[in-house]
């Protein structure tokens, strides 16, 4: 090591001695608290604007991926297979053997969507109140707790009770996920890492069929085959809660992995996201600007349309594939495609909005596919001449799930406020569930082969969000020019460069640009970023569209 870089690290050092022993930093919390400020901006009182280089950008942003997003993935992966493991069930006798009749299995499914859109409003507070990463784990403990009880349920009422406790708990894990997305990642990084936990739910309709069929296979001579199903994916949950609980941080600011200095540069990254990292104290003027805010009401419908077609399409994909001549064992087989083409819709879809930086035109592109797809279903002849087409046309389809994620990023990029930020998502989250419930009872089985009246209805809503989404673009252009007005009667910029959409090369050109600073514009844009104010309070918000 060369004198500059011993007198570096030594200056490095002694700023973040004098930050950790100023006495000032306890009554600067305190001070920050009472005022509802954002946790980032009690840790930054005291420090020096730094300016994050390229280098410790990657080097952070590398320490974060290889840390959060194992742990993200292997969860939200776990949820879909407890989340699955009904329908598994259902193939090895869970329906004859608890004497289950009529709409009852049907409602065991729903009853999961029912207890997330209950479940909401009271995990959007304690997203706000409580620490998140040890809030996660308790929820991950419990819901593997109750799949692993599940085993014992052997009558429809204690099936019901057990599903509906299940999705109570696995309700928090997207909203949570959003949640941490926020807090760690850069607005031009969180579309991907959305994508990716998405994501699994491709991998889960791949490897959970295999998995569902190995464990099937395993003889017991006082457990049915679906109750050792039950218990292998409640007690593999419970397992892997511990990790959750050890290695989940709560925010960039309490995160073990990273030594004081890093946790400057993870906090400092984020600034120019102008969303805050997380704040404890719940708003309710939050609470009013997130029901009255139009947005929301466009994230809302998004998610709903989208929502409905895949709540029928998911419960009725086999039948429809049994439609078109397959046998059961040959509509299994077909079906699993279906989470690979997800898998490359989520990823792709991603790339190409982040590579736009725009999630309107990814939003609009992903509809087509599904448009044509199901066109093709009902207008093609259910023949066996025509299979091979009507695959083809149900593979298209299975494009659609690559735009749920895209909607939570485009939401959560255009949020700020915490407890607004939590809101918002506890909105998305019911207009979810509320589609999956809705969707499977627009397709019945005397509609066969065809179930035109489902098909048309998914049809219908892939036009609209095509159109919602247009809408929505138009709105947040409007309320970019509202910020710009308004900053130029403070006395700011009217064009401000949105650094937080940036990659690592375009940010390098632009530092480049100011001889290394971020330059004066730069340096007044981030005022508020940690001050918990809503996006629409904060004239330096940049809308994304």
């Amino acid at each position: 090591m060369n004198s500059n870089d011993r007198s570096g690290s030594v200056d490095r050092k002694d700023n973040i001695e004098t930050v950790e022993n100023l006495p000032a930093d306890k009554h600067a919390y305190n001070e920050n608290a009472a005022t509802g400020r954002d946790k980032a901006a009690d840790f930054l009182a005291t420090q020096e604007r730094i300016t994050v280089s390229p280098e410790d950008n990657k080097r952070i942003l590398k320490k974060i991926d290889l840390t959060l997003l194992p742990i993200m993935l292997v969860v939200y992966f776990l949820q879909q297979l407890d989340k699955s493991s009904l329908s598994y069930a259902s193939v090895f006798g869970i329906i004859q053997d608890a004497n289950l009749k009529g709409q009852e299995y049907s409602w065991l499914g729903s009853i999961v969507y029912i207890a997330q859109l209950v479940m909401q409003p009271i995990i959007a507070y304690f997203l706000v109140k409580l620490p998140t990463g040890k809030f996660a784990a308790l929820m991950v403990v419990c819901w593997g707790v109750t799949l692993s009880c599940m085993t014992a349920a052997n009558n429809f009422k204690s099936l019901l009770a057990t599903r509906f406790i299940l999705g109570a708990f696995e309700a928090s894990v997207a909203p949570t996920f959003v949640a941490i997305t926020q807090m760690w990642w850069r607005r031009s990084e969180q579309t991907n890492r959305n994508a990716s936990w998405y994501a699994m739910n491709g991998v889960t309709n791949i490897l959970g069929s295999l998995l569902a069929y190995g464990l099937g296979h395993i003889s017991s001579g006082s457990l049915h085959s679906y109750q050792v199903i039950f218990l292998f994916c409640g007690l593999a949950t419970v397992v892997f809660s511990v990790v959750v609980f050890l290695y989940l941080p709560d925010s960039p600011v309490d995160a073990k992995f990273l030594n004081d200095h890093d946790k400057i540069i993870a906090v400092e990254r984020l600034r120019d996201n102008q969303m805050g990292v997380v704040s404890t104290q719940w708003k309710w003027e939050h609470v009013f600007e997130c029901l009255l805010d139009i947005k929301t009401w466009c994230w809302f419908c998004l998610i709903t349309s989208i929502s409905i077609p895949s709540g029928g399409i998911t419960t009725f994909g086999p039948l429809i594939l049994t439609s078109f001549g397959f046998d059961k064992y040959e509509s299994m087989l077909l079906n699993m495609p279906f989470g690979a083409v997800q898998i490359i819709a989520t990823m792709g879809g991603a790339a190409f909005a982040t590579w736009t930086k725009k999630k309107g035109p990814a939003l609009a592109l992903l509809c087509i596919p599904p448009i044509v797809g199901t066109v093709m279903l009902l207008c093609l002849e259910h023949t066996l001449p025509n299979r091979g087409p009507l695959l083809v046309g149900y593979y298209l389809i299975s494009v659609y799930p690559g735009i749920s994620p895209l909607i939570y990023s485009w939401s959560s990029q255009n949020t700020a406020g915490e407890t607004k930020k939590k809101c918002t998502t506890a909105m998305l989250f019911i207009g979810s569930s509320a589609g999956n419930i809705i969707g499977p009872h627009l397709y019945t089985v005397s509609e066969k082969p065809r179930y035109k009246r489902g098909l048309t209805s998914s049809l219908s809503l892939f036009i609209i969000l095509i159109v919602l989404v247009v809408l929505t673009t138009l709105y947040l252009m409007v309320l970019n020019k509202q910020h710009s007005k308004r900053r130029v009667a403070v006395g700011k910029s009217a064009v401000l460069v949105d650094r937080s959409m940036m990659n690592v090369k375009e940010r390098a050109v632009d530092l480049a640009a100011h001889g290394g600073e971020e330059g004066e514009e730069g340096n007044r844009v981030g005022d508020h970023a940690f001050d918990d104010i809503t996006d629409l309070k904060n004239e330096d918000f940049i809308f994304v569209y």
